[in-house]
C-alpha cells in the first residue's frame, strides 16, 4: 500500500480509502464487519464516515462496534452539518452545532479522538471565522487531530484558508469532494486552489457511481443490487448521454492495454495533484482487494493525454 501525507499536514494515509456510506445503509453489521477486516488486514488506513451516514448514525455506530483496539491503527475520518433530524435543528457548522455533533460522533465511534474532522457542507448562516474557532478549540482539546472540508466551493476555501491565517487558527488539511475520470468540474477553480494552499483531495464518487467498473452497458440491463438500480436519483445523474459515449471511448482504451475500466479509474485518480487518498466504498470483501489492485496503474504522459482528450471538460 502506498501512504501519502494529506496535503502540506504531517497526517499520512493510505493511497485507497475505504468510503463508510454504505454501514448500517445497505449492508448490515455482520457484512459491515467483514468489508472492515478486510480492508484492516489489507492495509487500508484511512476510513471515512460522516453522522449522517447510515440513516443518521448507523455507519459510526457500526466502526464503533467493530474496530476495537484496532481503531489506533487507521485514520478515523467524520464529519458534520448534514441534517440530523427530520425538522431541520440538528444541521449546519455553528459553535452551537459543532460542540454538540463531535460528543455525538465520539460516541457512537468509541474513541476519544476524531482524526479527521470534516464539515460536510457548506452553511451560508454561520461565518466560517465562527466555524474555525470552534474546530480550533476541538483541536487544542485533543478531541479532534485535523480538519477538512468537504463540498465548499473554491471560494470558500480560499476564505477559510485566509481566515485561518489571519486569526491563527487550525487551517484545513483536505477537501472532499466530486473528481473522477467522468466528472472533472473541479479542475477549473478547485483543483487550482488546492494546490495553490496546500489542501489534500480525497475525491468521493471515483467510480462514478459506479460506471468506471465496467459492469455497466448501454443497452443492457442495470445489475442487480447496483447502487445505480435502487438510487433513481443517482442514475438519472449518471446514466446520462454524455457519460455513456465517454465510458464507450474509455472502454477501447483499456481494451487495447488488457486493462480494466476499475484499473484506470483508480490509476487515474492517484496521478492527479493534489490526491492524497481515494475514498471508495464497498458492500463485499472482494472490491477492496479489486480497488487496492487497481490503483496501481502507473499512467504514462501519453496516456494522460489520450484521456484529457476523451474526458476533459471544456472551459
Amino acid at each position: 500500500m502506498e501512504f501519502r501525507n494529506l496535503g502540506r499536514s504531517g497526517l499520512r494515509v493510505s493511497l485507497v480509502g475505504l468510503g463508510c456510506n454504505n454501514f448500517g445503509g445497505r449492508i448490515d453489521l455482520d457484512a459491515t464487519r467483514k468489508v472492515v477486516h478486510r480492508a484492516l488486514d489489507a492495509g487500508i488506513t484511512l476510513f471515512d464516515t460522516a453522522d449522517s451516514y447510515g440513516n443518521r448514525g448507523g455507519s459510526e455506530t457500526m466502526l464503533g462496534e467493530i474496530l476495537g483496539d484496532r481503531r489506533k491503527d487507521i485514520v478515523l475520518a467524520t464529519k458534520f452539518s448534514q441534517p440530523m433530524n427530520d425538522a431541520g435543528t440538528l444541521k449546519g457548522a455553528s459553535r452551537g452545532y459543532i460542540m454538540t455533533a463531535v460528543e455525538a460522533s465520539l460516541r457512537r465511534l468509541k474513541t476519544d479522538w476524531i482524526d479527521l474532522y470534516q464539515q460536510h457542507l457548506p452553511d451560508p448562516m454561520t461565518p466560517i471565522d465562527e466555524t474555525l474557532r470552534a474546530l480550533d478549540d476541538l483541536t487544542r482539546q485533543g478531541k479532534v487531530r485535523y480538519i477538512g472540508c468537504s463540498n465548499l466551493p473554491a471560494w470558500q476555501v480560499t476564505e477559510a484558508v485566509w481566515t485561518s491565517r489571519a486569526h491563527d487558527l487550525g487551517a484545513f488539511a483536505s477537501a472532499q469532494d466530486e473528481y473522477s475520470l467522468l466528472a472533472r468540474d473541479v479542475e477549473r477553480e478547485l483543483l487550482p486552489a488546492l494546490n495553490a494552499h496546500g489542501l489534500g483531495l480525497l475525491p468521493f464518487y471515483p467510480l462514478a457511481g459506479g460506471l468506471l467498473t465496467g459492469k455497466y452497458k448501454r443497452g443492457q440491463p442495470l445489475p442487480e443490487k447496483s447502487r445505480l438500480t435502487y438510487v433513481k436519483a443517482s442514475a438519472d445523474r449518471f446514466l446520462t448521454e454524455r457519460n455513456w459515449a465517454q465510458l464507450e471511448q474509455l472502454d477501447a482504451f483499456c481494451a487495447k492495454r488488457d486493462r480494466g475500466l476499475l484499473d484506470l479509474a483508480f490509476g487515474w485518480l492517484a496521478s492527479r495533484s493534489p490526491v492524497s487518498s481515494i475514498i471508495a466504498g464497498a458492500t463485499r470483501p472482494e472490491q477492496i482487494d479489486a480497488n487496492i489492485k487497481a490503483v496501481n496503474w502507473k499512467l504514462n504522459q501519453d496516456e494522460l493525454a489520450e484521456l484529457d482528450g476523451i474526458t476533459r471538460t471544456a472551459a
